[in-house]
């Protein structure tokens, strides 16, 4: 799967999560639950949401890396392949 393909999946889930939040708006540096000001309980939504989208296993270990958007496009585009 290609980066910009998992960035959409992302954008969508965060959408669904979050509705009130602009897509466009999202920075990919900035911290997603500090910029969109998710709580825990979203944070984990999103990673549910991504692992039955995509079918990949996110181990509590790794949640760390989805604290940005860049880090959580790497992440899974690395696991899609």
């Amino acid at each position: 799967m290609t980066a910009d393909a998992v960035k959409k999946v992302i954008i969508e889930a965060l959408s669904r999560i979050a509705p009130e939040i602009d897509p466009a708006s999202i920075r990919p540096e900035i911290e997603l639950r500090q910029q969109l000001d998710l709580d825990s309980i979203d944070f984990l939504n999103l990673i549910l949401a991504l692992h039955e989208r995509l079918g990949i296993e996110i181990p509590e270990s790794d949640y760390s890396k989805f604290s940005t958007l860049d880090s959580a496009i790497s992440y899974l585009t690395a696991r899609s392949s």
